[in-house]
């Protein structure tokens, strides 16, 4: 019963680990397409994009290690969450301002 939790556990790590590295290339993809095209919306959906995927998860991951292994006191627990949804609800927010900008 507890390799099954173990192996659980590692596959929980493994995936966030692969979400960050996805989201950090779709971010720096998009990024590209900024320099390419010169285009004001790329820049605001490449931010986007790297602020909810990258950095939330970046700071999840390492807030959650750092509460596992007590290196952080509980009470960082709503902070780090708090953080955490504000680079996602950022993210959303330039992607959404990227669909509608005028160039």
């Amino acid at each position: 019963m507890v390799a099954i939790e173990t192996l659980m556990n590692w596959l929980i790590t493994a995936l966030a680990f692969g979400s960050t590295v996805l989201g950090g290339y779709v971010g720096y993809q998009a990024y590209r397409g900024y320099r390419r095209h010169n285009s004001r919306a790329m820049q605001y959906l490449s931010v986007g994009l790297f602020c909810l995927t990258a950095v939330a998860f970046v700071v999840a991951f390492a807030g959650s290690v750092l509460l596992r292994q007590g290196l952080l006191a509980s009470q960082f627990q709503q902070p780090l969450t708090l953080v955490t949804r504000a680079f996602q609800f950022v993210g959303v927010l330039f992607i959404a301002y990227s669909l509608h900008s005028r160039e």
